[in-house]
């Protein structure tokens, strides 16, 4: 299991790019933001969070069509099928991989764009404390995505939107938990606790189906 990690760890990071491209993408959609609303800073420090996440969330879709294309192209999915792992525990360790390569970037890039949008300390640490705990539920169900899509030449669209409406909770609580942390009246914990638990549940659900799917693919 260590070894498929670091091995997909590298085809992630070669693979068009890898964190590059996306925190590339990131930055560009966080930066075009502040030229649509103008210059009212107390503005941007309003809507800086959900900028940040929607921003972090369309750059975690750009790669989720080469989770399994690799495997698909030299022939390798026919002995991950056949293989005694158990598949399930394979895919769980390829969105690991895959997560580690192209999500992680994007939360370690958030506070810098949370500076360009006129966060404060507060609003920063928040967005990225919950973009650490929210954007492996992105890569789960991105998952199910890509392995069902894994047959088609072209299947990036596709992907992005089967997986974009099943982040919505993802992104909703993420937010929520962000301005929670900024105003005083509303909680923290509960949106927060929530947004764990999404990425609990996805962890479990994401990697079965996306076995499933495979599997129905092969067949």
């Amino acid at each position: 299991m260590t070894a498929l990690f670091l091995r997909d760890l590298k085809l992630s990071i070669r693979a068009g790019g890898g964190a590059l491209i996306g925190v590339l993408f990131f930055l560009t959609i966080v930066a075009v933001i502040p030229f649509g609303v103008g210059p009212d800073l107390k503005l941007l420090s309003r809507i800086g969070p959900a900028i940040v996440w929607i921003g972090a969330l369309l750059a975690a879709l750009l790669g989720l069509d080469r989770l399994f294309q690799a495997e698909r192209d030299d022939g390798s999915l026919d002995l991950m099928l056949m293989q005694e792992t158990p598949l399930v525990l394979t895919v769980l360790v390829k969105c690991l991989a895959h997560w580690t390569a192209t999500s992680l970037p994007l939360v370690i890039a958030s506070p810098l764009l949370g500076l360009f949008m006129n966060m404060d300390e507060t609003a920063i640490g928040a967005t990225m404390l919950t973009l650490l705990v929210g954007s492996p539920a992105i890569t789960f169900i991105g998952a199910v995505g890509a392995a069902a899509a894994v047959a088609l030449p072209r299947g990036g669209l596709l992907v992005s939107i089967l997986v974009l409406p099943l982040t919505i909770p993802v992104l909703i609580f993420g937010v929520s938990a962000t301005y929670a942390a900024v105003e005083d009246p509303a909680p923290f914990l509960p949106p927060f606790l929530i947004l764990i638990a999404l990425t609990l549940f996805f962890a479990v659900i994401g990697p079965t189906a996306a076995a499933l799917a495979l599997r129905n693919t092969a067949d």
